[in-house]
């Protein structure tokens, strides 16, 4: 009994620091393995182990093929029809939304919606209406598509897995599909008909030049031939006032110098070309007698040029900037990025900029060099945008792509090997035919979401070993025991669904897989059923922000509010309901 107290105790000190977020949730797994363990609930010599679970090495390994068939070049030329639907909504959504949901199915849900974002975005744009009526609908496709397969979301994986240790082979590639098709299909009609009219309309900016009018900000100031500046470099500027300013731009003898380094210094005669209000730059001007040209009209050309970008990216929810200001997270130092403007829930946000602590799903305007942004973005936990050119790695690549991922597949669908050798096979491949350089295959991995998994998986077996699943499993038969079997099995999916609403999809699944084989043992009936119904729930993350990576990412950008989400989820999610229970009942009889 002591050790199921210990359990249940660690489990909800889990789920309230997942739901408030106020620890990040590969932290939080971390922390409750390390209770179990010193509990003497779980061996210490097997604390570990969970990193080496099947279900761990297959979604690092789908991870990384995902990032070979974007680098081929392929999913580029599938999203490339998306831009040419039209201008009606119904057909915009739909379209946009099937695609995600087909994208899902066959990688990683973020990495599909990321890739669809810019699209949607420009879409929405073009068309002169707010991203929010497409935004919401292709976040909930890619929970939909990855319904449909094996690899398409951990908590499919996770799942088979626990079909093998409980005495039955393990689910194979496309067996998630008797169900997931049918209710992708249904969940994507209602988004695309009906859905998308539940989601309120949130005004937002048509375009960055409006959201963040940078122009506004931008002045020119002349160097004075006495000024204490002359001799410095840009860097000093900091030290000589309190002023919050950004130098964006600088021009000496008629030479433009697009972004120049913090390390660049300042001569007599030089034109500055500055980033700051009102307040802040008379505070400069009077700190350091640099003095205004009056020019009013500012050039494109000082922000950018062929080689000096600016673009819009959002923060992820793993990102390691997360709760720190552009400043403690060096973002000009290690990175050579200049933060020019941050928006939050569709508005700028007027704080001023070294006080800002970035947020999951905050959209920051930066200017760098385009080859330091483009490789800085991944390292600082931040997807872009701005609409990526379609990227061709040219047919040979595409199709050798397409060979290697075909065969991954189709090994796994005959059950010829299990998926995480042949997905792992695939991995070596992509990486020995330069499809996935071997930077790009580590940079592709979501840590995480490793961490989370094979942290959470001991904990779920301590769950398991301490009775508390058993104990669990039979209060929820208790509870349908004056109703059908069948009752029981709705019940366990709608349990599954709210948890998978306030915590990560992939520890719902770790948490609900032992309670729903508890069930079919108690009620003496298989335990597939009870399974894919799990595997159903833990994808069905329709109601808030913070149940999917997927919801969050398009919360900023859709300018959405935490009250958004089930306006549609809701309805959506008693459609699957609806849907499931019937299709689970007819492939995966429970007797």
């Amino acid at each position: 009994m002591l050790d199921m107290a210990v359990v249940f105790g660690t489990l909800i000190l889990a789920l309230v620091l997942f739901a408030t977020g106020r620890v990040r949730y590969d932290i939080v797994a971390v922390i409750a393995l390390l209770i179990v363990t010193i509990a003497g609930i779980i061996d210490p010599v097997d604390a570990f182990l969970g990193f080496g679970h099947p279900a761990v090495v297959t979604v690092a390994a789908v991870l990384i093929v995902s990032r070979g068939l974007q680098n081929s070049g392929l999913i580029d030329i599938l999203t490339r029809w998306v831009t040419r639907v039209g201008e009606g909504k119904v057909r915009q959504v739909f379209s946009l939304t099937g695609i995600v949901a087909i994208l899902s199915a066959f990688m990683n849900n973020i990495g599909a919606l990321a890739l669809m974002m810019p699209v949607a975005i420009r879409t929405a744009r073009k068309s002169g209406r707010a991203p929010s009526y497409l935004l919401m609908p292709i976040a909930f496709g890619s929970l939909l598509g990855g319904m449909i397969t094996l690899i398409g979301t951990p908590p499919n994986i996770i799942i088979a897995t626990y079909r093998a240790q409980n005495g039955g082979a393990p689910f194979l590639i496309f067996d998630f599909a008797y169900v997931g098709v049918g209710v992708a299909i249904c969940g994507i009609l209602f988004i695309s008909l009906i859905g998308w009219r539940l989601i309120p309309c949130r005004k937002s900016p048509a375009s960055r030049e409006e959201l963040f009018a940078v122009r506004d900000y931008l002045t020119e100031v002349r160097v004075p031939e006495d000024s204490k500046l002359a001799g410095k470099m840009i860097y000093d500027i900091s030290t000589a006032t309190e002023a919050e300013v950004v130098v964006v731009g600088l021009i000496r003898n008629g030479r433009n110098i697009v972004a120049p380094s913090i390390y660049e210094t300042i001569m007599e005669k030089d034109i500055l070309v500055i980033k700051a209000d009102s307040g802040d730059l008379q505070t400069l001007l009077d700190a350091t007698r640099l003095e205004l040209t009056g020019k009013e009209e500012i050039s494109e050309e000082v922000i950018g040029s062929d080689t000096i970008g600016i673009i819009e990216a959002i923060v992820k929810p793993d990102s390691p900037i997360l709760n720190r200001t552009a400043y403690t997270a060096n973002l000009r130092w290690i990175h050579g990025l200049n933060l020019l403007a941050v928006a939050r829930e569709g508005g700028r946000i007027q704080t001023r900029l070294n006080q800002i602590k970035f947020q999951p799903g905050d959209i920051l305007l930066l200017q760098g060099k385009k080859d330091a942004l483009q490789a800085a973005l991944p390292k600082i936990g931040c997807l872009p945008l701005a609409e990526r050119g379609i990227r061709i790695g040219g047919p040979k690549l595409a199709l050798l792509a397409i060979a290697i991922f075909g065969s991954a597949l189709a090994v796994s669908a005959l059950g010829i090997l299990p998926v995480q050798i042949t997905f792992s096979a695939a991995v070596v491949l992509m990486i020995l035919t330069s499809i996935v350089s071997l930077r790009d295959a580590y940079d592709s991995v979501e840590w995480p979401i490793i961490i989370l998994l094979g942290a959470m998986i001991p904990v779920g077996q301590a769950l398991e070993v301490s009775g508390g699943a058993a104990l669990i499993a039979g209060s929820i038969v208790a509870a349908g025991s004056t109703f059908p079997p069948e009752a029981t099995l709705v019940l366990l999916l709608i349990i599954t669904m709210f948890l998978s609403d306030l915590v990560n999809n992939a520890a719902s699944t770790v948490l609900m897989a032992p309670i729903a084989i508890g069930i079919a043992l108690d009620l003496g009936a298989s335990i597939d059923p009870f399974l894919m119904a799990v595997a159903i729930g833990a994808s069905c993350a329709f109601l808030t922000p913070i149940g999917h990576q997927s919801n969050t990412l398009v919360m900023g950008p859709g300018g959405y509010r935490f009250t958004d989400y089930w306006r549609m989820g809701l309805v959506l999610e008693v459609i699957i309901v609806v849907v499931s229970i019937p299709l689970l009942l007819l492939f995966w009889p429970m007797y």
